[in-house]
Order: C-alpha cells, then sequence, then structure tokens
C-alpha cells in the first residue's frame, strides 16, 4: 500500500476534536500517519470535506433471515439488477442486495464497516459464508440470546461465572462479536400465549426466568466481560402504543450498566394498548441525557418501501395483520424467531407520519450526539441508500419543513416539529452519528476517526449546498489507503476484514453446555462451532476489556 497525501481538505474529525481545520491528511501502509515524503501520491482535496469512512452499527445484511427476504421479494430485485463487468461481480440491488451489492453500495455511499445485528448463532456458518461474501467494508456480526433455551436454563441457575463462561464459548464456537437481546424472553413468551409482553416481570413459562431478569443477567455479563460493544436491546413491545413504559423500566433496569438501545423510534411509543401511538421521545430523551452509560440508535422511518425483518416474531404477525399480504415466520430452533414481512411507509398515514416525526424528535432534540447514532435499522425503517436524504432532512431545516407538509398533519401535531425546532446539524455532529460515535461505541479504536495510527478509511466529499447530493456521491472513498471510489465509481474492490471479539473463558462450561445441548438442540455439540478458516479469516481479534 503505497504512500498518499491528502492536501487542502477541510475534515472533520469529531473524536480528535478537529472541527473542519483545513490541512493535509497522509496515510501509508492502510493506516493514518503523521506525514509521507514528497514521492507520494496526492489527491488535491481543497474545497472538499474529509471525513473518516462511515460506520453503520446497526442493519441487516447478512444470514437466513436477509436470504429469506431476497426470495419474499423477487420483482424488487429483479428491476434492479448488477451487471457483471471486469472489475465487479453481478447481483441484484433493492431493499435487501444482494452479498456483492451490499458491498459496493455501501462503499459508494462511503461506509466503509457495518454491523450485522441480529444472527442466530445456530446459523453462523451462513451469516459468515454471507459476509466473507461481501466486498469492500469491514463487518461484524451480533448474537441472538434473549430467547435461547440454553441460556434460560443458565440464568435459573443463578451463577454468573457460569453464564459469563458460556457468553465467551458463543463468541468463540462462531466468530461473532456481541450479544444481542431482541424481545427477551417475549418471543419464547409469544410462542406459548400468541400474546405481548405484559411487564418485564412475566414469566416465562417452562424455564423459572422472566425478561428483567435476562436483561439482568446478559447485560451484567457482557458488562463484566468487557466486551468492546454493551449488550445491544432490542425491548419489548415494539411497535405498541405505550410502549415508552417498557423502554423505560428496560432502561432502568440496567442503569449504571453500559447498554445500547436499538431502533429506539420504534420503543419511543406513549398510548394505550389497541390505541393510536404518541410521542414519548423527550421522556426516553431526559432518561439518555442522565445516563451517559446508554447509547441508542435512531432507527428512522423513510417514507416509501421497506422491508421487515426482525427476530421479533409476534411483531411480524402483528405487521402481516396490518398488510394482509405475504409474509414469512419461521423459528430457529431454541434460540430465536423470525419474522419477515414487505412493509410500505405511506406519508398520508397518521402512524407511519408519526413514527417518521419521532425519529426526527430523537435526533432533533438529543442534547448529546455521542449518544444518538444513525439508523433506519436497514432494511426495516428503510434501506441504507436513504441515509443521504435522511442526513439533508437533518441538515437543512427548509427542506425539513417541506417535508413536514407532505406528511400526516395531525400526526406531525403530536411532535415538537412544529414548535420552533429549527436545529440544523453541523458536519461535525453528522460526522459523530454517522463516523465517530458508532465507531466508539463498538469499541473499534482504529474507526471512526483520522487520528495518526487509525485505519486509512476515509470519505472525501464535494462540499455541496445540497446535502443529500453531497452525501450520496463522495468525490473519493479509500479502504484501508486504497482508492476504491472516484466521482462515483468504483475503482477497485477489496474483501474487507471479519471483525469479532474474544472473551476469556473456562474450557469446563463445555462439560456443562454438552449434556443442555443434548437436551434441546438437533445438532450435536460438536458440529456447533465454526472452525472454518475460510469462513473466519481474515479477521481481526478485539479482546474482550480494551
Amino acid at each position: 500500500m503505497s504512500a498518499l497525501r491528502i492536501s487542502g481538505g477541510r475534515i472533520h474529525d469529531p473524536a480528535n476534536g478537529v472541527d473542519g481545520e483545513v490541512r493535509d491528511l497522509c496515510v501509508e501502509h492502510g493506516r493514518v500517519v503523521a506525514d509521507v515524503g514528497p514521492e507520494a501520491r496526492q489527491i488535491d482535496a481543497r474545497g472538499m470535506v474529509v471525513l473518516p469512512g462511515g460506520v453503520d452499527i446497526h442493519a441487516h445484511i447478512a444470514g437466513p433471515k436477509v436470504t429469506a427476504a431476497r426470495k419474499l421479494s423477487p420483482d424488487d430485485r429483479r428491476d434492479d439488477p448488477l451487471e457483471r463487468t471486469e472489475l465487479l461481480r453481478s447481483g441484484t440491488g433493492g431493499l435487501v442486495p444482494s452479498t456483492f451489492a451490499t458491498g459496493y453500495r455501501y462503499s459508494l455511499l462511503g461506509y466503509t464497516t457495518v454491523v450485522e445485528a441480529a444472527a442466530p448463532p445456530l446459523a453462523a456458518r451462513h451469516v459468515l459464508s454471507e459476509l466473507s461474501d461481501t466486498p469492500m467494508i469491514d463487518k461484524a456480526f451480533l448474537l441472538l440470546m434473549g430467547n435461547n433455551q440454553v441460556i434460560f436454563e443458565l440464568i435459573r441457575e443463578g451463577d454468573p461465572q457460569r453464564l459469563r463462561d458460556a457468553i465467551g464459548w458463543w463468541l468463540a464456537a462462531t466468530g461473532g462479536y456481541g450479544v444481542k437481546l431482541v424481545n427477551p424472553g417475549g418471543v419464547e413468551l409469544w410462542r406459548q400465549r400468541n400474546a405481548a409482553v405484559e411487564s418485564i416481570d412475566d414469566d416465562v413459562k417452562g424455564f423459572g426466568v422472566t425478561p428483567r431478569q435476562v436483561l439482568e443477567a446478559i447485560g451484567g455479563a457482557v458488562h463484566e466481560l468487557g466486551l468492546p460493544h454493551p449488550v445491544h436491546i432490542h425491548a419489548n413491545n415494539l411497535g405498541l402504543p405505550g410502549n415508552a413504559d417498557t423502554t423505560l423500566a428496560t432502561m432502568r433496569t440496567l442503569a449504571g450498566v453500559e447498554t445500547h438501545f436499538a431502533h429506539i423510534q420504534f420503543h419511543s411509543y406513549g398510548g394505550q394498548p389497541g390505541g393510536q401511538p404518541r410521542s414519548r421521545a423527550a421522556e426516553i430523551l431526559d432518561h439518555l441525557h442522565a445516563h451517559p452509560e446508554v447509547t441508542v440508535d435512531v432507527g428512522q422511518v423513510m417514507f416509501g418501501e421497506a422491508m421487515t425483518m426482525t427476530a421479533d416474531g409476534g411483531l411480524s404477525a402483528r405487521l402481516r395483520d396490518l398488510t394482509s399480504g405475504k409474509w414469512i415466520n419461521h423459528d430457529t430452533e431454541v434460540e430465536t424467531g423470525c419474522g419477515i414481512v414487505p412493509y410500505t411507509y405511506a406519508e398520508s398515514s397518521y402512524v407511519h407520519s408519526l413514527q417518521w416525526g419521532i425519529g426526527l424528535e430523537l435526533f432533533l432534540l438529543a442534547k448529546n450526539p455521542w449518544q444518538v447514532m444513525l439508523s433506519t435499522d436497514h432494511p426495516n425503517g428503510g434501506s441504507f441508500l436513504s441515509y443521504p436524504k435522511l442526513i439533508r432532512l437533518l441538515m437543512d431545516h427548509s427542506f425539513r419543513e417541506d417535508q413536514l407538509g407532505r406528511a400526516n398533519q395531525r400526526a406531525i401535531r403530536r411532535t415538537a416539529l412544529l414548535d420552533g425546532l429549527d436545529r440544523e446539524y453541523t458536519l461535525n455532529e453528522i460526522a459523530i452519528i454517522t463516523r465517530a460515535a458508532p465507531a466508539r461505541r463498538l469499541g473499534l479504536t482504529h474507526k471512526g476517526h483520522l487520528g495518526v495510527g487509525a485505519d486509512a478509511d476515509v470519505t472525501i466529499y464535494n462540499d455541496l449546498a445540497d446535502r443529500e447530493e453531497m452525501f450520496a456521491t463522495p468525490r473519493y472513498v479509500l479502504k484501508g489507503g486504497e482508492l476504491v471510489v472516484e466521482d462515483g465509481e468504483l475503482r477497485q474492490v477489496e474483501d474487507g476484514v471479519l471483525l469479532s471479539a474474544r472473551a476469556p473463558y473456562d474450557p469446563e462450561v463445555e462439560q456443562v453446555l454438552e449434556p443442555l445441548f443434548g437436551d434441546r438442540y438437533t445438532v450435536a455439540f460438536q458440529h456447533y462451532p465454526v472452525h472454518d478458516p475460510a469462513l473466519r479469516e481474515p479477521a481481526r481479534i478485539v479482546e474482550a476489556g480494551r
């Protein structure tokens, strides 16, 4: 990797306190360096904006649910083919792009690191196969543990060390990066009674645990292990009116514990069950502001087509009832549920406009952008390709006012968006919510910044007044110091690496897990771990406690 000087650009590197400083940026051997020699290649970035490569903390890009969603949307894929060239592999786009298209299109947006946010451990081979097939980006995946029946058994036993050892074993067995809880305990309860959680103290019958105990045990274990990313929570009762009570109860249960709450927009609703929702974004933010150990990504709804896919099977059943269209619901043995429903968010809809408005409230009322990160829960709230439009909504008040006028006005009046909320995000704040904050929360010390030693993942934009056009078409993108995008075209294809976390564990925990596997799984214990180096390399291992 040859040396390169990016000269004269306006650098936004909030992790290092740099806010629009005009200076050179030097890279060599895949990293940012203090300086390079006069023989180095040069990119003239005068008048341009230089940011670290984008980091998506929460998306769905690989695994059995993604594959099933592709099968459920043949027309969407047929209408967006990706032709093979001398450089690029063929594929399909749409809401759920194929592996190659996913990597290419993230790179064309200036994103260089993406996290698959919900993977059943049993499906790790599938997830790893698709991630290894996804070029251009570094990638990681989070393991679903909130409804695993074997883990329920360990929680009921009440031995925190044994649970920590089990989590360490699962990470080692799969190559996963962190722990995800989806509707903890609630998916199993829905299987039993076809109903949502009434309280996080509901008994998960047959297992002797409650959602609160699952949250406390696993959240505490991840915290004690010091994993690079804290427990990543999709709270109970997603999408239901009144669920802000559940969200706040969950946050209070884990007060003092480092936590990250996913797609918080879907968990910020007032109202009564069975009625119409209203916004309680301000209350959620009040708790957030008082608890710096908590972070969230928003899960912004964007009007238009979406594909809902979730481990929360009960949620998908409710969405199926709303759409009366095609859907898939499929459990993964004793580990998790799964549901997929094509969906459309309409500007004319009260509920959809309220969801859209609540997302914007969360962004615009947030006092600390380091706690509130950009996501659409791709593709649940909208495609990652809508990120440039979302950025424009945050940066351009007049554009936002125009879009507000198109939405359902009864819903918008029930938000704070008409109360003189004229905030416009700065470029530095955009760099925080799309780069610096996600990288920091993931514990990726070489990502999300441009200090000496950082990965040379760099995005350079023309400084356009139309922020949507600006962020949709980077002028240059560097991945590991190599120029991969220029003027909206891919110039070089890189593989990227798998990011995995490793925590110490006592190997004797296998003697505890093996009989539990024998009681519940159809897969033999010795066949469960993924040992194939073709799936797990190249990898960067992030040790717990760092």
